[in-house]
């Protein structure tokens, strides 16, 4: 995996320098559609680097050409899209694709760039290099916590893989709820790497994390009502790794990335010298501060022995009267990138629905075609599996799987009897993914 490479480094600096803003009607167009392969290739070439642990030139090269606003405009401006324009779309008399490949990317667009800045901001220069554009990224994050919050209260939860008795349209619908939730998880990280930053950090931005979206208050309840564990047949379920796994009675214990992920986020927000004297501690903030020392046990401080300094905090809190920090006149910056795009686009999402389904979303065979060309470029098998942190897991069992299925080559079994169990379920999505590849082998022979 060491000497797997996506991009060549001169490669990599040429894609970089070339990503820019693309306004909302172009969305889905030739040259969008461009550069969101290369921006699935800068993705991939990341998390090599990251999971080889070499030094990390995507990182390098997008705080050197000081990108970093550039793909926070991109990521919110997709954002609109898919709140916007993407609803009205799919409600047109006229909407009726053939391939919903061209929206499908569109949709995947937001995913993949959070997955790109999940990966690149563990660096704090990164998080320097965002400039005024981290307002707008903290907004956004705290959006997708709200919505993985109420997600959670409501029991919205993504439906089960399986169902697949949809038309198409329907079907894309499914993945873009299922996407949202994963979008979400991948917020959360991104919003603790922002906190790892917080000594540097303007006051606005700290005002804003702090008071006006009272992050603390809201990573509580994300503790709380754990999103990403659910009961499904008896059994406990976590979303780990991109999928729900089984949870034995020896994994139970264990701390999740994610659930770290939000104590890590508390810690830097509630006890670091910048963030404490300016957060604002009243009788409700601190009775939801409060709920955390029950979730203090000696099992989750054995995993985090810093959480010993926020246990001894909350000690203290419980037995003093909150008292409003100092009055400081501050000049309060504000978000602007989606307000502007509003501003921009406001009234007019029939109108960019009705051009996108005209020039964009009803491609002809051949650009079907080409499409899959240049995607199959893309993604290779070779990089994909080594994308893949952990050893295949079975479909059925969840246990490690060494046979794929022959067809697809997409889902994974431990044994014969497995995959037979299984095969009902897999059936009609071994049959689309099935025709997927070969329309590829078909394209790639012509």
């Amino acid at each position: 995996m060491g000497d797997l490479e996506v991009l060549l480094p001169g490669e990599a600096e040429a894609l970089v320098q070339a990503l820019q803003s693309f306004p909302l009607w172009e969305m889905g167009s030739q040259g969008w559609c461009r550069q969101h392969e290369q921006l699935e290739k800068l993705n991939m070439q990341a998390i090599l680097d990251a999971t080889a642990s070499r030094g990390e030139p995507i990182q390098e090269l997008l705080v050197t050409h000081a990108k970093i606003p550039t793909l926070i405009e991109e990521l919110i401006s997709v954002e609109m899209w898919k709140h916007k324009v993407f609803p009205v779309l799919c409600k047109l008399e006229d909407f009726k694709p053939h391939n919903t490949f061209p929206i499908y990317m569109v949709v995947h667009h937001e995913a993949s760039i959070i997955n790109l800045l999940e990966t690149v901001f563990f660096y704090k220069e990164v998080c320097d290099s965002a400039e005024d554009s981290i307002l707008d990224l903290i907004d956004y994050c705290h959006r997708k916590l709200t919505l993985l919050l109420a997600q959670s209260s409501s029991g919205g939860f993504p439906a089960p893989e399986g169902e697949f008795d949809l038309s198409p349209l329907q079907e894309l619908q499914k993945q873009a709820q299922t996407m949202d939730f994963e979008i979400s998880l991948k917020a959360l990280s991104v919003l603790r790497y922002i906190t790892d930053s917080v000594d540097s950090l303007s006051l606005s931005t700290l005002t804003r994390m702090l008071n006006t979206h009272n992050l603390p208050c809201l990573l509580v309840e994300l503790l709380h009502n754990s999103p990403w564990n659910r009961q499904e047949g008896g059994q406990l379920k976590r979303f780990e790794e991109g999928r729900w796994q089984i949870v034995t009675a020896q994994d139970y214990p264990r701390l999740t990335k994610l659930d770290g992920q939000v104590w890590i986020a508390l810690y830097n927000l509630l006890l670091s010298p910048q963030c404490q004297p300016k957060y604002n501690i009243t009788n409700f903030n601190k009775n939801q501060l409060l709920k955390l020392r029950a979730l203090l046990t000696d099992v989750l401080l054995d995993q985090i022995p810093n959480l010993v300094e926020l246990q001894r905090y909350l000690n203290h809190l419980a037995v003093t009267e909150p008292l409003s920090p100092k009055k400081d006149l501050v000049m309060e910056q504000i978000p602007e990138i989606w307000s502007r795009l509003e501003r921009k686009n406001g009234g007019k999402w029939h109108a960019i629905a009705k051009y996108q389904l005209k020039h964009i979303f009803s491609p002809s065979e051949q650009d079907l075609r080409l499409q899959a060309r240049r995607w199959a470029e893309t993604y290779k098998l070779d990089v994909i599996e080594a994308l893949n942190p952990e050893k295949p897991k079975c479909a059925s069992c969840n246990a490690e799987a060494s046979k794929r299925c022959s067809r697809c080559q997409n889902e994974w079994y431990c044994k014969r009897e497995c995959q037979v169990k299984h095969w009902q379920k897999h059936r009609k999505s071994c049959d689309l993914m099935a025709k997927a590849l070969d329309s590829v082998k078909e394209v790639k022979a012509e």
